[in-house]
């Protein structure tokens, strides 16, 4: 009996049998080249969970003939790196190369990661990581400059369909399952492989050997895939710039969906409202100063109120922002204030600007020809006479 999961026993041997990722497999893209060129160079697998970064590094190594040697950075030490290159120095005298596969490698330190680095510069192994993180971030420079970064994308509705299909062919359990049921199994997957080979070994155990399996079945014994969100990961950072510039580009619709997706993903709603306070003086400015007061009023609603019911509020102000007219004057204004200031740090006041609570003060001039009245216009600049003339909402 084969008792591996229906995800391992379907897992592709060949690129033929991959679906999806055409931005990488397609005709003419590099890993395709690869695999057709019979090369091997070091990879960064990035992409989400079940996008095929395993397989795509099995079927680059089987294709050239090359020893695959996995470890998972979760578990492996140090010394199971040391051990790898060793075996990999034993390959190379016999005359074949050494691909070493680190699953999760973003959770190798920078000390594991500095062990394996002169044997991936020297050509000791072929390095191909994968990682559901953002490898600028949790991989050493040195290695990244020695690899070539590969972007996955998380699986479209159609591939996972098909991939689906292909599973339940191969079982002989096609006729147990509606076409609205394995629409519903792709759907719920959100672009992982892995989760709906998975939901039908499920099913399948599930459901009474000549019940059909149906979207309501799979509805209420399926849980659906949570969304990939992290609060500290590069999906968190992702999805509040599109929310930020979905309001900034006047854009209501969008601006509602970025938000809702950060609710459902758990975001703390303070968080959220901190962003749009900063965002009514940033981008809204004196456009519409009131947006300022919505956005600490909807902060402050937030700290009150708490979920579920401060949802109102976060939309109420989301609404505004993305809806009201938008100003740049005062973030650019106060980027070149901060340079000119950077720049004259300690130009002395004008003599005219400065209090004179003495009559001495007032004999050298402080204060002079001063009016204590609105709008008044001195004969000199308010600025240090250095940058008189400098005009900070009008500069090119």
């Amino acid at each position: 009996m084969d008792n591996r999961p229906l995800a391992e026993k379907m897992r592709p041997t060949t690129i033929e049998e991959v679906f999806g990722q055409d931005q990488i497999l397609g005709k003419g893209k590099i890993l395709r080249k690869l695999v057709e060129n019979k090369e091997l160079t070091s990879l960064i697998l990035w992409g989400p969970p079940g996008s095929g970064k395993t397989t795509l590094a099995r079927i680059i190594t089987d294709n050239t003939g090359a020893e695959f040697v996995e470890l998972s950075a979760v578990h492996a030490s140090k010394k199971d790196v040391v051990g790898v290159v060793e075996r990999a120095h034993t390959n190379q005298r016999l005359g074949q190369k050494t691909v070493l596969f680190i699953d999760e490698i973003h959770c190798f330190n920078k000390a594991q990661q500095d062990a394996f680095l002169p044997h991936v510069e020297d050509g000791t192994i072929i390095l191909i990581g994968a990682t559901t993180e953002n490898p600028s971030f949790e991989v050493i420079t040195p290695l990244l400059s020695r690899c070539r970064v590969i972007v996955l994308e998380p699986l479209s509705v159609e591939a996972i369909k098909q991939i689906v299909k292909n599973a339940l062919k191969s079982i002989k359990k096609s006729n147990r399952f509606s076409a609205q049921a394995i629409d519903l199994l792709a759907e719920t997957a959100s672009g992982d492989a892995r989760v709906a080979l998975g939901n039908i070994d499920l099913a399948l155990k599930l459901a009474p050997p000549q019940q059909k399996i149906t979207p309501t079945f799979i509805g209420n014994t399926i849980k659906k895939q949570p969304p990939a969100y992290d609060k500290t990961g590069d999906n968190h950072y992702n999805v509040i710039s599109a929310f930020i510039k979905s309001m900034r580009g006047s854009d209501p619709n969008a601006t509602f969906y970025y938000l809702a997706r950060m609710l459902q993903a758990g975001e703390d709603p303070k968080f959220i409202a901190r962003r749009m306070v900063v965002f009514a003086s940033e981008d809204v400015g004196v456009a519409a100063s009131q947006a300022l007061n919505i956005a600490i009023s909807a902060f402050q609603a937030v700290e009150r109120v708490g979920m579920p019911e401060c949802e109102y509020n976060l939309y109420h102000c989301a609404l505004v922002l993305a809806k009201c007219q938008k100003s740049r004057e005062v973030t650019n204004g106060m980027y070149a204030a901060k340079a000119l200031a950077n720049k004259y740090d300690n130009l002395p006041v004008p003599l005219h600007l400065r209090n004179a609570p003495t009559k001495l003060m007032k004999d050298l001039g402080y204060g002079k020809g001063y009016s204590w009245q609105a709008d008044f216009k001195h004969s000199e600049s308010n600025l240090p006479k250095e940058i008189a003339d400098t005009d900070m909402f009008n500069s090119t």
